[in-house]
């Protein structure tokens, strides 16, 4: 028999238009409505959210870890649903665990713990991003040197066939380890493909982007510049209207005001959207890991290599809202919409990112002060 439901909150935002003193209707574990508190029928269930709001989930399609473990260092079941949850209770309702530079064994565990979480329907699971190792030594950031290399027909096969047992496989590659005819066969298997960690120019860029590549990975960060002679990646990124762009907006990795001028330069459709980059710390407090035998420490919001190279992000997609709403300026529910709709619809994931009848009721009820107060994924209270 089917259920329906109700939550009443002081102001309900679903992805496009704010609500005041409605009810957002749930039947089936997917959104039925949303109309005026006062027009709840009688036999309906109701819960009442005092104070705050009500918000699309956040979409988060670059998580490297959460909950004290690493994709890297625990690439199976248990180590993607401890990820998952972490970030569902950071108000992350859809996430790709995102597996760092490594090597072929490891990316084929990631891969097939990735299949049995889909399989087992794993809470906040949506698909695996696969960042290396077909990256720039140049621009390698924190992956490890060593395992960056370029890829052949195995590894495209290989994430070829991890797309056909999982919802979204994405990957970031660099034009030094791979070719334009690689990245095609790549998106008609459909793998989404993302360029990044990057030392090439801007026409190189664009012939990943002819073939298919549709993102660009942690703009400004791990990538070359944008320069008066040579728009670098960053400049391909902006002026390519069907490219989206990730973002880690933590107020380290890129300064406000760069975040400000890429905003205002960002040709669409294509959209800068909002990522965590977050390693394990995410949801604890703990201040070290090790990953492939080097170690990253936390202090004073920066996870750093022990020569100062940031290694990941200490954020969560809240957080990034409020700097994009606090110190970028940016109108609420534009940042919003950067957190939810902007990533589902850059990795073509339906069905999330906005409260719109039909789509899964994915929520995050926000404090006023924008603090994660409970989440819901299909209409279920995780937290």
């Amino acid at each position: 028999m089917s259920r329906t439901r109700a939550l009443t909150a002081p102001g309900i935002f679903d992805g496009e238009n704010w609500h005041n003193e409605a009810a957002l209707v749930i039947r089936d574990g997917k959104i039925s409505d949303i109309f005026p508190a006062a027009q709840i029928p009688p036999e309906t269930e109701i819960e009442h959210l005092q104070g705050g709001f009500l918000v699309p989930g956040f979409v988060d399609v670059q998580v490297n870890g959460g909950g004290g473990v690493l994709l890297n260092n625990e690439p199976t079941l248990k180590g993607l649903a401890a990820i998952c949850a972490a970030h569902v209770r950071l108000g992350t309702t859809a996430l790709l665990p995102t597996l760092i530079t490594d090597t072929p064994e490891i990316r084929d565990r990631a891969i097939a713990a990735g299949i049995e979480a889909w399989e087992n329907k794993t809470p906040g699971f949506a698909g695996l991003h696969l960042e290396g190792p077909h990256l720039s030594i140049a621009r390698k950031g924190a992956h490890d040197p060593a395992l960056i290399r370029k890829m052949n027909g195995d590894d495209v096969e290989a994430l070829a066939d991890a797309r056909e047992r999982l919802p979204i496989v994405l990957t970031t590659l660099a034009p030094e380890s791979v070719t334009p005819v690689q990245v095609a066969a790549l998106v008609r298997a459909g793998v989404k493909v993302s360029i990044g960690h990057s030392d090439a120019g801007a026409e190189a860029a664009a012939a990943l982007i002819d073939a298919g590549a549709s993102l660009v990975t942690h703009l400004y960060n791990a990538m070359s510049q944008l320069g008066g002679r040579e728009p670098g990646l960053v400049g391909a990124a902006l002026n390519s209207g069907g490219v989206h762009v990730g973002l880690i907006a933590d107020g380290h990795h890129v300064c406000p005001a760069s975040m400000e001028l890429a905003l205002r330069a960002k040709k669409g459709p294509g959209r800068i959207f909002l990522i965590s980059d977050a390693m394990s710390f995410a949801g604890t407090d703990e201040t070290e890991l090790v990953l492939n035998g080097r170690r990253i420490l936390r202090a004073g919001g920066r996870l750093t290599l022990k020569d100062g190279t940031l290694a990941g992000a200490d954020l969560d997609m809240a957080q990034a809202v409020r700097v994009m709403h606090q110190q970028v300026g940016l109108d609420l529910s534009e940042a919003l919409r950067m957190a939810s709709l902007y990533p589902a619809e850059a990795v073509g994931l339906s069905g999330v990112g906005a409260l719109r009848a039909g789509h899964n009721a994915n929520m995050v009820w926000l404090s006023d002060d924008m603090e994660i107060i409970a989440t819901w994924i299909k209409g279920q209270r995780i937290v």
